[in-house]
């Protein structure tokens, strides 16, 4: 039975992934462009997380060199240059119970600028998502606790914003 269990997975996930219903990677990159500069994200928010930069400049470069075919480089003529900053980081009150705050909301921004030099076009966005935490919790400690949730979460939303059709 577990036999049978496999190859009825097997049969539907190969049915799926042949006649392009539905694709396993969501990446699109054009074929001409086979460099890539990532330059560091620097932090220009009010409040400084100084893990933060680095963390997310090395994730971003493990997410693309792991998930695209390009050449990683420092030299300014690459295909692609992504460079950019974090704008906002913030905490704000996300939720009030008997007059008190319940819990609290960490915002993060990062701008990006994302230059084609194939196309010699240039193109700017931001990128921000809100980490809800414990009103009982410290900034200290809701960035300790948050670190591998905003890392991973904002990695995603910026490769995506580069190199998906989202």
């Amino acid at each position: 039975m577990n036999r049978l269990n496999f190859l009825i997975v097997f049969l539907i996930v190969s049915t799926l992934s042949s006649c392009g219903i539905y694709s396993f990677k969501d990446v699109s990159i054009d074929p001409a462009i086979k460099t890539i500069k990532i330059g560091f994200i620097e932090n220009r928010a009010r409040i400084v997380n100084p893990q933060l930069s680095p963390l997310l400049t090395d994730k971003i470069q493990q997410k693309i060199n792991q998930q695209t075919k390009l050449t990683r480089t420092n030299n300014d003529d690459a295909h692609l240059i992504i460079s950019g900053y974090i704008s906002d980081y913030s905490v704000s009150t996300a939720g009030i119970s008997s007059q008190q705050a319940a819990s609290n909301r960490l915002t993060v921004s990062v701008h990006l600028t994302l230059r084609n030099n194939i196309e010699n076009k240039t193109v700017e966005f931001d990128v921000s998502r809100g980490f809800d935490f414990s009103a009982n919790l410290s900034i200290e400690q809701a960035q300790s606790g948050l670190q591998d949730e905003i890392l991973r979460n904002m990695t995603d939303e910026i490769f995506n914003k580069i190199f998906s059709n989202w």
